[in-house]
């Protein structure tokens, strides 16, 4: 057991890095990102990595599963808050922080798996937790959804100014534009709040998101309908 703990924290660190390298590179190269690309920009072997993940896609499966389980843990520390717009603020902002969206390119191109689809359906039901929370303490816009937040979360993860500037080494910079991006977000939650006036058009489709994975290849599990 002693010998275990050390390969398991291992993995571990292994599997952060692979994860935080894999939103980057995607952001650059889309679906088509090499996963030699994504090993040396996380420091990780490639001889290594394949003894551990028998294909690209699986690796991109397993990816998305710690993707969706760092939403389902934002939701958890966003359900702890007692104040419910603190909670929601709070899921908001960590979600956009780790780049919820940045695997958004995969959709379609990779199986959807029983695990990717049970926590899918588990970090709705969190999310959607903390909306009706927030509204039933009327700190939440009445006319915005659950799906209105998933794609401002979406839309806001994905920081074209901060993937330039890391492409260029402009460290002299960054700190600058996440900055920036902080005051957007800030923004953004401000009209959340209630008393704007009514959002235009209608809201948005429920299965909008998960659409994007009904060309998943042949024999894969598609994601749960959004509610």
């Amino acid at each position: 057991m002693a010998r275990k703990a050390p390969r398991h924290a291992e993995a571990e660190r292994n599997d952060h890095a692979l994860l935080e390298a894999a939103k980057k590179v995607l952001a650059v190269d889309g679906a088509h990102a090499s996963v030699a690309t994504i090993a040396a920009r996380a420091g990780v072997g490639i001889a290594s990595l394949y003894r551990r993940y028998r294909s690209k896609d699986e690796l991109f499966q397993h990816l998305c599963a710690l993707s969706l389980d760092q939403w389902i843990r934002a939701a958890e520390r966003g359900l702890q808050h007692d104040d419910p717009w603190e909670g929601l603020a709070h899921y908001i902002d960590a979600c956009i922080e780790f780049s919820g969206g940045a695997l958004g390119p995969l959709a379609g191109t990779i199986a959807v798996t029983d695990e990717m689809a049970a926590k899918f359906t588990r970090s709705e039901e969190l999310m959607r937790d903390l909306v009706a929370r927030a509204h039933a303490a009327g700190v939440l816009r009445p006319d915005a959804t659950a799906m209105d937040i998933s794609l401002l979360i979406e839309q806001l993860g994905k920081s074209p100014l901060i993937e330039q500037l890391d492409r260029q080494d402009r460290t002299d910079l960054i700190d600058a534009a996440r900055n920036a991006r902080k005051r957007t977000i800030a923004i953004a939650l401000d009209g959340l709040r209630p008393g704007h006036p009514q959002l235009s058009g209608t809201a948005p489709s429920p299965a909008l998101l998960a659409e994007r994975w009904e060309h998943a290849p042949r024999g894969s599990t598609r994601l749960p309908e959004r509610s």
